[in-house]
């Protein structure tokens, strides 16, 4: 096991990338840390009663460490002149669903100042951050009453900014990895570098633990992680399925039709590049050669639609954010996804081990 393990009594070497927008339920998150692993709770589309309602029923399921996600304030980008072209192209989907005329919300995302008191009072043991630098006061705060604090790279120049502003840790996300993009000192488009690649440079480039990220599915991928010199992995498209998560019925069924080629990476929903499937949205998107507006306004705009579609299950309008190893996605609780993944690193050692003696 290594250090990271050590610290915090993982017996699997296993994170539960924070995901947002349902799936990050805090019984997907007290199940994965009661199985031996990390779980971690996505705040960034909470509010500060919300974030302390979710740590309160988390804790009540499990009396083992967890982490808590935030968005890096630096991430949100002012509104630039395309709200009229955007919501001319959003108007019929809204009309295909019921839904009142697209309307750009005043306030596009929840304040990350109050975001952080109401993390900073739950006094947890990890804090990550993703899309960022975290503010320079907010790594005070949190480093001054002990939280461990967690970024994410893209690329080794992020790792390295991260570990001079004081992380304690860092996500190394491959271009495998499904959902948003953590890049943030360069295009993203210059930073999709695969997880093989990236890790072992990270882990080379920093002197803190390094967490891979990107396309892990199975036994097989965290031995391989370790090998690397990862400290630990962090799965989400894995868990997509499993019992406890608040994946929606029509998310679901289109994940298990997903395969590997099935992925491709848009700014369509959110404004910041992200991977998922790809559905009658993007594609329309994509042929329209439409503009996006930055994040969180495109986000905030095509929030409406998204989870009027969830609940009419048009899959084809939703954010169906996934990795590149959906093809080996399975249906199952988490207790026996971790059994499972156990079982799978001790055959994968044992096989390594055969074929060099």
């Amino acid at each position: 096991m290594t250090d990271f393990c050590r610290k915090y009594g993982l017996s699997i070497p296993v994170v539960l990338a924070p995901m947002g927008g349902g799936p990050s339920t805090p019984e997907l998150v007290a199940a994965v840390s009661n199985a031996g692993g990390l779980g971690s709770l996505a705040a960034a589309y909470s509010n500060a009663e919300r974030i302390e309602q979710d740590i309160a029923a988390v804790r009540k399921l499990t009396s083992r460490p967890f982490a808590v996600n935030l968005f890096s304030p630096q991430a949100q980008l002012p509104l630039n002149d395309d709200v009229k072209a955007v919501s001319e192209f959003l108007r019929p989907y809204h009309e295909r669903l019921g839904l009142k005329a697209p309307e750009l919300p005043q306030k596009p995302i929840e304040d990350f100042d109050e975001q952080l008191d109401a993390v900073a009072k739950a006094a947890l043991p990890i804090v990550s951050f993703t899309f960022g630098l975290l503010p320079s006061k907010a790594t005070e705060r949190l480093k001054a009453q002990g939280t461990y604090l967690v970024g994410t790279a893209t690329t080794v120049d992020e790792a390295r900014q991260l570990e001079k502003a004081g992380v304690d840790a860092v996500i190394a996300q491959g271009s495998e990895a499904g959902a948003h993009r953590g890049t943030f000192a360069v295009p993203a488009e210059e930073a999709l570098i695969g997880t093989v690649a990236l890790v072992p440079q990270v882990v080379d480039a920093v002197h803190v633990p390094v967490i891979a990220s990107g396309g892990i599915m199975d036994g097989r991928g965290l031995v391989a992680a370790l090998a690397l010199g990862a400290s630990a992995v962090q799965m989400g498209t894995a868990f997509l399925a499993c019992k406890e998560a608040g994946t929606s019925a029509a998310y679901r069924e289109a994940l298990m039709r997903g395969r590997e080629d099935a992925t491709t990476l848009t700014r369509a929903f959110s404004g910041r590049m992200a991977r998922g499937l790809s559905n009658e949205f993007v594609e329309k998107w994509n042929a329209a050669r439409m503009e996006h507006l930055p994040y969180p306004w495109q986000n905030a705009f095509t929030q409406p639609m998204r989870r009027a579609a969830t609940a009419a299950k048009q899959v084809g309008l939703l954010s169906l954010w996934t990795g590149q190893g959906a093809g080996m996605l399975r249906e199952t609780t988490v207790a026996q996804l971790m059994k499972d993944l156990q079982e799978e690193m001790k055959q994968a050692w044992l096989k390594l081990k055969g074929q060099m003696e």
